[in-house]
């Protein structure tokens, strides 16, 4: 299968610079996996599609300002991180520019001194490893020097920066937020809950592998990004339970399907455990955990699109894609929604 089947031309005003200033009023496309029949809703409706004894699976990872502005101790030349991954202690997995200054044994200063970081290694794809010194806590330190790691798509400033988080976000690691969750507010969670709809809470703290671009011509030939994992007992037994009961299994945002299925046994349930996943998973893939899934309107030729094809079949995404765009539907991370029935 080759990438370029998953393109598709978007106009770039449709890219959505910042939030709506009310969550749930974005518009929500529904997709029927089976007849490719297309509604026009919003967001708010998503609560008319969801069951009693379904279960809603939200990632609560939460964005650290994992942006950092510094100088190269030597010389004095800027250097712009985004923190990846942590990976033990104060070692960190970071992207660098410009990379090719950031050689092993690099040091770099933040802050006028109050963080410090040293180049300890060069991983495949041109990350670094990155140890930090600093006094107190890092994430102290971190929340007074980093910035909010917006897309490079996003041009316009963002007045407040719990709108790039979740209602719910709670665990600190990820690198950018998981956006399908951004139209959920306290209230319509609430709703939900009343309805009898199970939530369940998973973690994966987003990093590289959502956004790597796919630069080979054969999908095949990608290699995705590790990203870290958490899923409790209390998660996993929700979860098997609505299956076990014949209720739907939701998965909010790609990359909460993305955990599932990495975790998803032999047997079709899921297990509690934590670990580091690469899954990618393009059409041919068979679902084992996920039977539906809320996401938002993603880049052409992106991982994320693949794996929505792989859900609901790429000429049914492709033609709601076309319809989106003939709709004025607004794209990425503060774009409108899609739900796959």
């Amino acid at each position: 299968m080759k990438t370029r089947d998953f393109y598709f031309d978007l106009p770039e005003e449709l890219i959505a610079q910042h939030p709506l200033k009310n969550r749930e009023s974005s518009r929500l496309m529904v997709l029927d996996k089976n007849t490719g029949a297309i509604e026009h809703k919003v967001f708010a409706d998503i609560i008319d599609y969801l069951n009693e004894g379904d279960c809603l699976v939200l990632n609560d990872t939460r964005v650290i300002p994992a942006r950092l502005f510094g100088k190269r101790e030597k010389t004095g030349g800027k250097v712009e991180f985004l923190l990846l991954n942590r990976l033990e202690g104060d070692k960190w997995e970071t992207l660098v520019k410009p990379g090719r200054k950031a050689k092993i044994g690099t040091k770099i200063v933040f802050g006028d001194g109050l963080l410090k970081a040293k180049v300890i290694d060069i991983v495949e794809g041109g990350a670094r490893i990155v140890k930090f010194e600093y006094d107190g806590i890092f994430e102290e330190v971190l929340d007074r020097l980093g910035e909010m790691p917006l897309p490079p798509y996003i041009k316009e400033k963002l007045e407040d920066k719990e709108r790039y988080q979740t209602v719910y976000s709670k665990k600190e690691g990820s690198a950018a937020a998981p956006t399908a969750g951004l139209h959920f507010t306290n209230e319509l969670l609430d709703k939900i809950k009343k309805k009898g709809v199970n939530i369940a809470y998973i973690t994966l703290h987003v990093g590289l592998g959502t956004f790597r671009p796919v630069k080979v011509e054969n999908i095949e030939e990608h290699d995705m990004h590790s990203e870290y994992y958490e899923i409790s007992e209390e998660a996993a037994k929700l979860i098997n339970e609505t299956r076990e009961n014949g209720g739907s299994v939701i998965a909010v945002g790609t990359t909460s399907t993305r955990t599932l299925e990495s975790v998803a046994a032999g047997d079709g349930k899921v297990s509690a455990k934590k670990g580091w996943t690469d899954i990618f998973i393009y059409p041919g893939y068979k679902f084992k955990i996920v039977d539906k899934l809320i996401t938002n309107f993603h880049l052409p030729e992106s991982t994320l699109v693949m794996l929505v094809s792989a859900l609901a079949g790429k000429e049914n995404v492709l033609n709601a894609y076309n319809e989106a765009i003939e709709e004025r539907y607004r794209f990425f991370s503060f774009g409108d929604a899609m739900f796959i029935k």
